[in-house]
Formats: structure tokens, C-alpha cells, sequence
């Protein structure tokens, strides 16, 4: 398994050469010249590096003084996102932003950075809300450069889809194909000559290219990167005027946010994309990732209400849905629903949606296995069948390292902590032995 994750503050560290015990002396002085004290140590600032506590405002305050921030900045930006290892925010949706959207994600990623971190809440909301309020745009003509043929634009698109479809377990190995599609369909739309329906399709392929890309990203962990591929390609699907699509992309963002502990933001998205989704089977699919939002909120009213309405429109569905979401059926209804009952506490009708929902799963998504199996051995570990839960983890393991997801293995091994209080079972022992040759 790849180092986890940095953390914004490791890298402003790193950008200001500074060990964690030379930022905690550097808090410590600038507690003295405020005539205050701070027992800030090494130990602290890791535990803040690990995402495990949040420094109070006070706290920040000094950090930026050992960072040469500016305090209204950290007020403004909220922790981390004020921090220099932090990312810049998103670009606007809007006329002419298209193509520099599409270049900034390919530049993120080149920054080769690791982060546990997406787009800032606040900024993903702003996105959700321009698509939400903005018309849909018209992929313009360019009348410069040499004309795009259309059968290059189908052999584009026909390879494209043929990548994305693959099985999960190939998909793992077209990174570096998509890449380069992504690079020719951007290079087209910046030096090209094209009518409007072919600029449309153009950027319906930019924004199919985005997306998948997005979920290579999000797999390794490579948060931030993902979320500025989303968020091109929900500006080259409004562009488009693809609706639907952008309706995806934001469900994409907003598991993204749920995925790395936000529920609010993901709430604040998923109800923006609402707004403009008549699919049953993409309503379904969106309100089925706020269900998984409020319930982790504790919301428990909210949650049920949510799951009934997934659950009606995904069984009232009667026309193709967009491809966005065409794999999406009852297995993730029943197991995403499963999830909502972990968080809300009621593990035995979990357990009984969840293994239904396996049941159902198609082979070809063991991607998606990984991530069910996982949720049952966690049902399974708060109900004390430890060898079940256990052999449960390392089936869902021996699963994410086949697809080369280092997120679907992380989330295994935050299991750990509670398996090594069980380490005379055996099956304990083999699944903690695996992970130690994973680490």
C-alpha cells in the first residue's frame, strides 16, 4: 500500500523546510510574543497531520504566524484550506472557462501530490450552485485552426467508451490511454477548427475523458486532483448542455465528499443536482448519496425519508437512463441503504441489506465488491462475529489489491485498531498479516 495521503499542513511544512518539531517551536515563540503560552510538541502537530484533531482557532492563528499567513485569510478559508499546502480553488463555471479548466486539472495532477484532501467545501458548493443556476451552455464554432474531421471524433468517442467499459479489474491498466485521449481532446478544442455539433461533441468526450479520469485520481488517493477533473468536467458537460451529465459529475464530487468524512457539503451538492435531474434512475442514485450524507449526520428522519424516495423512483424508472449512471440497480440501493443503517446505529437490518446487495452485484464490478464487503465485516465486527468479520476483510482486501484501488485498501486497514483486540482468532491473524505486507 502507497504512503498515505499528505496532509496540507505536512506540505506547507515541507514548502517552509520545517520539521513537526520546528513548527511546534514555532508556535511556542509566537505564543511568547503574544505574551501567551503553548505546549504545542511534535506529537500535537501529528496528530493534526493525521487528520485526527483539528487545532482551535487559536491555535491556527499561530500556525500562520510560523507560515506567514495572513489571519484573515485563515478566517476566511477555514482549516485546512487556508494552509499553502492546501489547493487553489476551482475555476468559475462560465463562458470561455472550459478549456482553462481542463488544462488546470492536467497541471494538478502533474504535481505528482498525494492529499486527503478534495476542493474545498465552499467551493464545491459554489460549482453545484452556478450549474444549478446558470442556462446550459452552447458549444461554440472555432474558426481558427485546421478542421477536426467527424470520423476522427468516432474513433475518438468509440475508443473512449470501449476504455471506460472495460472490467474493473482492466480499467486499473488504461490510465496512461486516457491520459493521452484527454491530452489530443483538449489539444483539439484549443487549436482546432470545428462546427458547433462538433464542438458539442468534443466537449461531451472532454467531460466523458474528465470523469473517468477523475475516478483513476480518486482511487490512489490523489484527492485534489480528482476533484479539479470533476470539476472540468462538469464545465465541459455544461458546455455541452448536458444536464444529466453534470448531474453525475456532481454525484461524483459529493461521494467524493462523503468518502473523505463530509456530509454537509455533499448534502449542499447533491440537492443543487436535484434540482435539474428528471431521471428516475439518476434521482434515485443522488438520493440515495444524501441518505448516506444524513445519516452520517445523524439525521435519522431525513435519512429514511431520502431511502424511500431512492427507492421509488429507481422502481418506477421505465425509460434508458443516462449513461452516467446505467450500472446503477438494486444491489447498490440495498447496500448503500445497508451503510445508512451502520451510521445510524442498526447493524442487524444492515447486515440483511448488505448481503442482499452483494448478492445482486455483478461480477464485473469488484471494485464496488471490495467496498460492499467492506461494509459487511465492519456490520459484522460491531455485532462481535470477529472470524466472520475478519475472513469478510480479507476477501474485500485480496479484492482492492487486484483493482489497484489504495482508497478501497485504506479503508480496510482503518479497521485495524479494532481487529487487534481479537489477534489469538485466526482469521485475525491472516487478515492483519496481509496488511502488514501490504503497508
Amino acid at each position: 500500500m502507497d504512503a498515505p495521503p499528505l496532509h496540507p499542513l505536512a506540505v506547507a511544512r515541507s514548502l517552509h523546510a520545517l520539521s513537526q518539531s520546528d513548527l511546534a517551536d514555532g508556535i511556542r515563540r509566537a505564543a511568547r510574543r503574544r505574551d501567551r503560552r503553548a505546549g504545542t510538541t511534535k506529537q500535537q502537530v501529528a496528530r493534526w497531520e493525521s487528520g485526527g484533531r483539528v487545532p482551535d482557532a487559536w491555535f491556527q492563528l499561530l500556525i500562520a504566524d510560523v507560515l506567514v499567513i495572513d489571519p484573515e485569510h485563515v478566517a476566511s478559508a477555514g482549516w485546512p484550506y487556508w494552509l499553502p499546502g492546501a489547493d487553489a480553488p476551482a475555476i468559475p463555471l462560465g463562458v470561455g472557462t472550459t478549456v482553462t479548466a481542463l488544462r488546470e486539472a492536467q497541471r494538478r495532477t502533474m504535481l505528482h501530490r498525494r492529499t486527503m484532501l478534495g476542493l474545498a467545501p465552499a467551493t464545491l458548493t459554489a460549482l453545484a450552485q452556478q450549474w444549478a443556476t446558470l442556462d446550459p451552455g452552447v458549444a461554440a464554432s472555432a474558426a481558427e485552426g485546421r478542421a477536426v474531421a467527424p470520423e476522427m471524433i468516432t474513433w475518438l468517442e468509440t475508443s473512449v467508451e470501449h476504455l471506460a467499459s472495460m472490467a474493473t479489474a482492466d480499467r486499473q491498466h488504461t490510465a496512461q490511454l486516457l491520459d493521452s485521449y484527454y491530452d489530443t481532446v483538449v489539444g483539439l478544442l484549443e487549436n482546432s477548427r470545428y462546427t458547433p455539433e462538433t464542438g458539442t461533441r468534443l466537449h461531451t468526450l472532454a467531460s466523458s475523458l474528465a470523469q473517468t479520469i477523475g475516478w483513476h485520481r480518486f482511487d490512489h488517493e490523489h484527492h485534489t486532483a480528482a476533484g479539479h477533473y470533476w470539476s472540468a468536467a462538469l464545465h465541459a458537460a455544461h458546455q455541452a448542455g448536458d444536464t444529466d451529465r453534470g448531474a453525475g459529475i456532481l454525484a461524483d464530487l459529493a461521494y467524493q465528499s462523503i468518502w473523505l468524512g463530509q456530509a454537509t457539503p455533499a448534502i449542499n451538492i447533491l440537492d443543487h443536482a436535484l434540482t435539474r435531474t428528471t431521471d428516475p434512475t439518476a434521482r434515485s442514485l443522488l438520493h440515495l448519496r444524501k441518505a448516506r450524507a444524513l445519516a452520517m449526520n445523524g439525521d435519522a428522519r431525513a435519512c429514511r425519508r431520502t431511502l424511500d424516495a431512492a427507492e421509488h423512483a429507481l422502481h418506477t424508472a421505465a425509460t434508458t437512463p443516462p449513461a452516467w449512471c446505467s450500472w446503477f440497480n438494486d444491489a447498490d440501493l440495498a447496500v448503500d441503504s445497508g451503510r445508512c443503517l451502520i451510521d445510524l446505529g442498526e447493524t442487524g437490518p444492515a447486515l440483511q441489506q448488505i448481503n442482499q446487495g452483494v448478492a445482486l452485484l455483478p461480477a464485473a464490478r469488484d471494485k464496488t465488491r471490495a467496498v460492499f464487503l467492506t461494509y459487511r465485516a465492519e456490520t459484522l465486527l460491531q455485532q462481535g462475529d470477529i472470524d466472520h468479520s475478519a475472513a469478510t476483510a480479507h476477501q474485500a482486501l485480496q479484492l482492492a489489491q487486484q483493482m489497484g484501488a489504495s482508497r478501497c485498501v485504506r479503508q480496510i486497514a482503518a479497521l485495524t485498531p479494532r481487529y487487534q483486540l481479537h489477534q489469538s482468532v485466526h482469521d485475525v491473524q491472516q487478515l492483519l498479516a496481509t496488511l502488514q505486507t501490504t503497508a
